[in-house]
């Protein structure tokens, strides 16, 4: 490959695909550009849900439940508590310590791109984890007759639909950096994780200029469906792919994706564009390896084929 597999993540499934490919091509021939709609001010940090939790995936670092560190404590969350806080949205310490950090750096004037860079090579991640944009976008979800930031709806709202709108707060103001624009024109493959289409991927697509440099790259671009034998894992995503229009099924997922991919990844057929069909599960780390495998081969494959037409 010439140049770099390029990945979209948000959420679990992208970040255990990041995992995967990690193995696959190595820690130097991948980027993957992580979504910073889920971001959050509080507690005096700054906390960057998605770029941790793929750097987490990427430094073996990733606690059982999914998220956070694993192994760390709540030492900070239970002292609040006492001191009659509501603790709705839970950090672990080490992970509280990070985001304090992030903030000072930010402070201090340091893009949000160098600033999880830091965090990234001090936990021993050499993959480049880049922030979709530098400047903020906040997602907000409409849901039970009120606007809700993307948090508080997940947690606070259970994640309960129907979904009224979903709105990327910040979106037009914010370009992707020139780190994410010089990935995708370099690119060898991009690949669109597993993630909540809606809610992960479609922040990073709400950039101002993404999708035009997505499109102008000659790398393939596949997308992995986030649905598992007929269902999702995150329940999350059947309101939003409700909202969106979009059956939770291969066809509903190359739909919402139409005109950007090239190409898509899924455990069931479709015939709405090419498709590599195998399992999507990623159940362990030999699956994600195997998952990650599969979905380069047929992204260069789709791209050697182009070439030669």
């Amino acid at each position: 490959m010439s140049g770099p597999v390029v990945l979209l993540a948000g959420g679990t499934g992208g970040a255990k695909l990041a995992r995967g490919m990690l193995d696959v091509v190595g820690a130097e021939q991948l980027i993957v550009i992580a979504n910073t709609g889920d971001d959050v001010e509080l507690y005096g940090a700054y906390v960057s849900p998605d770029p941790d939790l793929v750097t987490f995936w990427l430094a073996d670092l990733i606690d059982e439940r999914g998220w956070g560190l694993a192994g760390d404590t709540f030492a900070v969350m239970n002292g609040l508590r006492e001191l009659g806080v509501e603790v709705w949205f839970n950090l672990g310490d080490r992970d509280l310590a990070i985001g304090i950090e992030r903030a000072r750096l930010l402070r201090e004037g340091v893009r949000l791109t160098d600033a999880h860079q830091k965090i990234a090579t001090a936990v021993g991640v050499g993959t480049r984890v880049l922030p979709m944009s530098d400047r903020p976008v906040r997602t907000w979800v409409r849901a039970h007759g009120r606007m809700w930031p993307f948090q508080e709806f997940m947690i606070r709202g259970r994640a309960e639909g129907p979904v009224e709108d979903v709105d990327f707060r910040g979106a037009p103001n914010a370009p992707p950096t020139p780190d994410v624009l010089a990935a995708i024109a370099d690119a060898s493959a991009i690949v669109i994780g597993p993630s909540n289409p809606v809610i992960s991927i479609g922040p990073i697509l709400a950039l101002p200029g993404i999708r035009e440099a997505i499109s102008a790259s000659p790398a393939p671009v596949v997308a992995v469906s986030p649905i598992v034998g007929g269902e999702v894992l995150k329940p999350a995503t059947v309101p939003f792919m409700q909202w969106a229009g979009h059956e939770l099924t291969a066809s509903g997922i190359a739909g919402l994706y139409a005109g950007l991919i090239d190409g898509l990844v899924a455990d069931e057929r479709t015939d709405a564009m090419p498709l590599l069909e195998t399992d999507v599960l990623m159940a362990d780390a030999a699956g994600r390896r195997r998952l990650a495998h599969e979905t380069l081969q047929f992204a260069l494959a789709l791209g050697s084929a182009a070439n030669s037409g």
